[in-house]
């Protein structure tokens, strides 16, 4: 943590002089917006506190709960079915095992490799590199006519999960996305563009809650000198704008391809990278 907020300091601007609740609002904001798009919310929140400077790892970490919550709300008839149906229905055990093996690759690297990541990497520079690559990768993938062979949930098979799981711990790099990492290792997988959408936000679940409690636990002390600095104004507006959100992005899906996404990651980790090459 005092690594990631070292590297931070570094380049961070100076204050904006936005008051507290202001520049937390605007954090939970960004964070909504993106959470759930192929977009990157790890690195428009570093974008964003770079020009806020507001904000903390343990700041993000709440705010994406808030996001969380809103995900969980959103499929929540869909979790209570599966729930019930795990006791009486091998399909549903099966794909509760598919997502818990697509969910350890990412826990294992981010054991492993979290804390040179966050100390290394959280730089807005990086960030432009990989939300530009990251574009370039949904422009080819998920091209004009793209279809996929696999059309329903429980039709996906034990090696599609873990190609998806191991997708995901690309996300662990700020700018990739990890909404956009597991969508398109899903179609690369074979899978239909709306059930990678499905399975990527159900495999959210253990991943952002395992991954936000971890942190929470070594962050605690700097969450408790948060407190009353805006955690909450993040944490209720990242819920509210990530539910409208991820119910349109839900719709768009059925019959639009990720291209759009890929356009803008593109234009703004350019404008991003022009910023700082030319501020320098």
């Amino acid at each position: 943590m005092l690594a990631l907020d070292s590297a931070r300091a570094a380049t961070a601007p100076e204050p904006t002089g936005l008051p507290n609740a202001l520049a937390a609002a605007l954090m939970g904001l960004v964070e909504g917006l993106t959470e759930f798009l192929p977009v990157s919310s790890t690195g428009h929140l570093i974008l964003a506190g770079h020009f806020l400077h507001y904000g903390s790892p343990a700041f993000e970490i709440v705010i994406q709960l808030g996001a969380m919550f809103a995900l969980t709300w959103c499929y929540r008839e869909r979790l209570t079915k599966l729930a019930q149906d795990v006791f009486r229905r091998q399909q549903a055990r099966a794909f509760v095992a598919k997502i818990v093996l697509a969910f350890m690759p990412a826990a294992l690297a981010g054991l492993t490799l979290g804390d040179f990541v966050e100390s290394h990497l959280f730089r807005p520079e990086f960030v432009a590199l990989t939300l530009v690559l990251g574009g370039v990768v949904l422009l080819v993938v998920d091209g004009p006519g793209r279809s996929g062979r696999t059309l329903d949930l429980e039709e996906v098979s034990f090696g599609q999960a873990l190609a998806i799981g191991c997708g995901q711990t690309l996300a662990l790099l700020p700018g990739v996305s990890r909404s956009g990492a597991t969508i398109v290792s899903g179609l690369l997988a074979g899978l239909d563009r709306r059930v990678a959408t499905d399975f990527s936000f159900l495999l959210a679940l253990p991943t952002m809650y395992a991954a936000g409690g971890y942190t929470l636990l070594r962050a605690h002390k700097e969450l408790a000198a948060e407190v009353g600095s805006g955690l909450l104004i993040g944490l209720v507006i990242a819920y509210i704008s990530a539910l409208v959100v991820l119910r349109a992005f839900l719709k768009f899906v059925q019959t639009n391809s990720l291209r759009p996404f890929g356009w803008y990651r593109i234009i703004v980790g350019l404008l991003i990278g022009g910023v700082f090459l030319f501020s320098n």
